[in-house]
């Protein structure tokens, strides 16, 4: 019932920057913790920026200080400010929610993100 849109995807130069927009709908937006994960070929999906229900951020030690997590509650989106992108962060990138320490058992269609010279 729930629905995962991502989009703002696209390919960039090294050092470029890209916003990805995620837009929840079907649940009470508010009451998740969201997240970004990523997959890149031949690679497993991993966990790359949270954000809880109070607005608390997490990121993994490969992006932080580069990426940044946010939420709009009144919009029903999350997302990922993505700076200074180098060639290893290309990937498809997914959003999910959790609630109830359940993350959602389902994913979008995720937008995928090529950092290329």
């Amino acid at each position: 019932q729930v629905q995962l849109v991502e989009s703002g995807g696209g390919l960039v130069q090294p050092g470029g920057s890209l916003r990805l927009s995620c837009a929840a709908s079907g649940s009470i937006f508010s009451s998740y913790d969201m997240g970004w994960y990523r997959q890149a070929p031949g690679k497993e999906r991993e966990l790359v920026a949270t954000i809880t229900r109070s607005g608390i951020t997490n990121y993994a030690d490969s992006v932080k200080g580069r990426f940044t997590i946010s939420r709009d509650n009144a919009k029903n989106t999350v997302y990922l400010q993505m700076n200074t992108l180098r060639s290893e962060d290309t990937a498809v990138y997914y959003c999910n929610g959790r609630r109830a320490e359940r993350w959602l058992g389902f994913w979008g269609q995720g937008t995928p993100v090529t950092v290329s010279s």
